[in-house]
């Protein structure tokens, strides 16, 4: 599993407005430094941290922190992922145009180490790569029809998702103890990269602010 190109955007202006209820701007002590970079003050943690421990209802600013990143993983943890659809949006790449184009091989799927030198694994990409050759042989779908019924559910999907911090601390939440390591280890180690997830989502991750 691959997290690439991860970008953060609008901590600034989510921070601004985290102040509209009572004005209080003036005591934001937030600034970009010389090289260009947010750095969230003290005065603008505390009262993130009291929004934060305050409800969903309180903590609206963190749903104007965006996040976009391309994660590459088996189908089925974005079977699981799909269930967040609220404030999600993702563009994969296709296996309808994509998977007749290039030959079938061991790295196109999530394999442990205890399973990948498995013989099934040998067979069954033997046979995607055969029904893929006759599909491009004879360009009848019905072949193609068979590969796509047939793909295992651990072949891995590139998807471009765009989600906010709110998103990313329900799923923290959520996923922190989850039988999957794509959840429990892979997904809650690159939530650890984020700007400011030790003092944002320091509640879900069993830390104090």
């Amino acid at each position: 599993m691959k997290f690439e190109h991860t970008s953060v955007y609008n901590i600034e202006n989510a921070l601004r407005g985290m102040r509209n209820p009572l004005n209080s701007w003036a005591k934001s002590d937030s600034a970009f430094n010389e090289d260009g970079d947010y750095i969230v003050g003290e005065n603008d943690l505390g009262l993130a941290g009291r929004l934060i421990s305050g409800g969903t209802e309180h903590r609206k600013f963190l749903r104007q922190i965006f996040v976009c990143v391309d994660i590459t993983a088996p189908i089925y943890w974005w079977s699981e992922f799909d269930t967040y659809k609220v404030g999600t949006a993702a563009n994969s790449t296709s296996t309808m145009h994509t998977l007749s184009k290039f030959p079938i091989n061991k790295d196109m799927f999530e394999t442990d180490p205890i399973d990948s030198e498995n013989p099934y694994w040998d067979a069954v990409i033997a046979h995607l790569e055969e029904l893929r050759q006759k599909y491009n042989e004879t360009k009848d779908y019905a072949w193609f029809r068979c590969m796509k019924q047939e793909l295992p559910s651990s072949f891995r999907q590139t998807r471009t998702v765009t989600l906010n911090y709110e998103n990313v601390l329900a799923m923290i939440r959520q996923r922190k103890n989850h039988r999957l390591k794509e959840w429990r280890e892979d997904f809650i180690a690159w939530t650890h990269t984020l700007p400011y997830s030790a003092e944002f989502f320091a509640s879900e991750y069993g830390e104090d602010k």
